[in-house]
Parts: structure tokens; C-alpha cells; sequence
């Protein structure tokens, strides 16, 4: 099979965690059952793909339903797609005010990042007590599953719990930078690389502080040229850059 066309692009796509084999019948319950069935209004006899987020896909049939609440998949093939992208990114994005943070997670995982870390920084006009971080975190997670699912995605974005920017450290032989708008490097000029670690600011943009703070744990500044970004914008802006010059853009 050619891995390089998908040819599961046009059906309905679901997540489900359970372990997927060929050949077997899988139970969709609850979520998924009803996405499937009530949103999407397949029924018995229509085809979908399956994916536990471990590199495989599975294309199955209907073969029975429970009111909305639960249905059958019996799997008949399986397949790797060539979708996931050559460079892993792990974005480090601040909190945004309404839907800008769930807007910047969506589009992240569609242009291909593998870990997404919501942080607090100086400037965030957010305000998250435990109750309200852990409740964001699941909200984030439904919309990053929800994006892997219509993005073709066989791999699930890892999405950590909210934290301040000063408590996250950044990983050892990893590319590590941040949005400036006062940097003098761009994109292009850094050196190629297979892991990338990315920093975006608030609204606001970061701090003074924050930008000497991150220097001094060894991240670059690089800037997305002469106009100044929205943070969902800018953080989408850098994805498709770094997936352009070395992800799967070429």
C-alpha cells in the first residue's frame, strides 16, 4: 500500500483509547457513540475509522447501534498514514483571555505539534485556581482530540497541566526558543533541527524579564518579522515556519 495517500481522508475519524485490533469488534459507549451516531448521523452499514493515538488506523463498519448511546465497529483494515510530522514541537503557550487559547490549541495540533504546555506569565489576564486549571486542561484536551480526529492524525497531542512560565524548564539537547519581537534572528537562521522547543507570550506580548529569564536558561529569541502578532496568531505563524523549513511542509 502507498502510505503516502490516506485512503481513510474522507470518513468519519474517532478516538477511542481502547486497544484496537484487526479483525476485532470494537464497543463505542457514551461520547464517541453519540458523535458518531447523533452529530455525524451515521448508522449501520456505513464505514469509519478508528484510532487509539498509537500510529495505526483502523477502517471498520457499523454493524449494530443502541439508541445514540453505543455502537458497534467491526475493524477490516489497517493502515499507517504518513501524517505526523518529521520535527516534534512542543509548544509553551500563555494562557489567552476566551477562546484564544482554545483557538491556539486547535491549530497547533492541526499544523502537527506534539506537546502542548498552557503556561501563566506576567501579562496573562487569566486568572486559574486548581478547580479552574484542571477544568481548562480537559477542555484543551477535548479540543486537541477533537482536532486530531479532522486533522487525519494517528498520534494524540500531549497536553500538560497549566503552570507559571518561571516553573517550566526547558529540555536538554532540544532546540528551545521564544517569540521576540525585539529579536534579530528569524527562523531561517537557526540551524535545522529535529526537536523544537517553542515559547509564545500573552497578550502583551513577555516581559522584559521574562525574555532575560529565558535566555538565561539558554532559549533564543527569534522574531516573526516587522508586525506585531496576536498570541493565537503568532504562535500559528512559527508552526507553519518551522514546519516549512524542516517539518513536512517542503
Amino acid at each position: 500500500m502507498d502510505h503516502s495517500i490516506n485512503p481513510n481522508a474522507r470518513l468519519s475519524r474517532i478516538y477511542t483509547p481502547q486497544t484496537l485490533t484487526l479483525g476485532e469488534l470494537i464497543i463505542l459507549k457514551n461520547e464517541p457513540a453519540h458523535h458518531l451516531l447523533r452529530v455525524l448521523r451515521h448508522s449501520v452499514g456505513e464505514a469509519v475509522v478508528l484510532f487509539n493515538g498509537d500510529g495505526t488506523e483502523y477502517r471498520g463498519e457499523i454493524t449494530e447501534t443502541q439508541g445514540n448511546q453505543s455502537c458497534s465497529v467491526r475493524l477490516t483494515e489497517a493502515s499507517q498514514p504518513r501524517v505526523e510530522s518529521p520535527i516534534r514541537v512542543h509548544l509553551i503557550q500563555a494562557i489567552g483571555r476566551g477562546e484564544r487559547m482554545d483557538w491556539a490549541v486547535q491549530k497547533a495540533v492541526e499544523l502537527g505539534v506534539t506537546e502542548i504546555t498552557p503556561v501563566l506569565t506576567e501579562r496573562t489576564q487569566v486568572k486559574l485556581d486548581q478547580k479552574r486549571a484542571q477544568s481548562r486542561q480537559q477542555r484543551w484536551q477535548t479540543i486537541a482530540q477533537a482536532a486530531c480526529e479532522q486533522s487525519g492524525r494517528t498520534r494524540m497531542v500531549t497536553l500538560h497541566p497549566p503552570k507559571a512560565l518561571t516553573d517550566w524548564q526547558p529540555s536538554d539537547h532540544t532546540l528551545s526558543c521564544f517569540l521576540d519581537p525585539r529579536a534579530v534572528e528569524s527562523f531561517g537562521q537557526l540551524a535545522p533541527t529535529s526537536a523544537l522547543e517553542l515559547v509564545v507570550g500573552p497578550e502583551g506580548g513577555l516581559s522584559l524579564s521574562e525574555c532575560r529569564a529565558l535566555e538565561a536558561k539558554g532559549l533564543t529569541g527569534v522574531s516573526l518579522g516587522p508586525r506585531i502578532l496576536r498570541t493565537e496568531t503568532a504562535g500559528t505563524v512559527a508552526l507553519s515556519a518551522i514546519q516549512t523549513l524542516w517539518g513536512d511542509f517542503r
